[in-house]
């Protein structure tokens, strides 16, 4: 069976947000911009199966510090990127 653009649309859409990693709620304890790391106090990571804890993680898009400071509740996703735990996105909490 052939496949619409609009079903072929649809599957490529799913497939990238399944692909997403949740956001997990978080206060920033500090930013170190020239070592391109963030340590975040954070809830459960399920995905890591991590526990509740405070911990330096590597950040994928420099920028993303810029965005935040020390004291901020966050929400943020967290991949494990070659064996690092690197912060792939993140907001100031709502």
């Amino acid at each position: 069976m052939k496949k619409s653009p609009m079903t072929a649309l649809l599957l490529a859409a799913a497939t990238t947000l399944a692909g997403a990693q949740p956001l997990i709620d978080g206060e920033v304890r500090k930013v170190d911009a020239a070592q391109n790391k963030i340590t975040l106090k954070h809830g459960e990571i399920a995905h890591l199966d991590m526990p509740p804890m405070s911990m330096v993680f590597q950040v994928k898009d420099p920028a993303l510090l810029a965005k935040v400071k020390a004291g901020d509740k966050v929400r943020f996703s967290v991949d494990r990127i070659d064996g690092v735990y690197t912060v792939t996105a993140i907001e100031l909490a709502k």
